[in-house]
């Protein structure tokens, strides 16, 4: 059974970082593929960021590609994600995701392309 939980959340004035972590456990090869969501007030849960945990190889959501950094340190099976330059906009619920592979590019961002999901950390970004 794998198990994911978030922390890192918080508060922060725009401008600043915050760097969000995902604790995983369970079975490593059942989540090869692991993620970043977040949902923002009034608006559907989207993807924000994902790697492939063998190869490193990532993606990101066009509105955080340059100010977030999503990486996975394999020793302490934790996902994280750097978050710079912050932005009121990027206040939400971020969850972190996993799957056994890494969806194709067209359909990376989709929920239902994910198996597992943490509860979510709450990030507010004041102006």
């Amino acid at each position: 059974q794998v198990k994911l939980v978030e922390s890192g959340g918080g508060s922060v004035q725009a401008g600043g970082s915050l760097r969000l972590s995902c604790a995983a456990s369970g079975d490593t090869k059942t989540r090869s593929c692991m993620g970043w969501f977040r949902q923002r007030p009034g608006k559907e849960r989207e993807g924000v960021a994902n790697i492939y945990t063998p190869t490193s190889y990532t993606i990101y959501a066009t509105s955080v590609k340059g100010r977030f950094t999503i990486f996975y340190d394999n020793h302490k099976s934790t996902l994280y994600l750097q978050r710079n330059s912050l932005k009121p906009e990027d206040t939400g619920m971020y969850y972190c995701v996993g799957r056994i592979w890494c969806p194709n590019a067209d359909r990376w961002a989709r929920p239902s392309e994910y198996n597992y999901w943490g509860q979510g950390t709450q990030v507010t970004v004041s102006s």
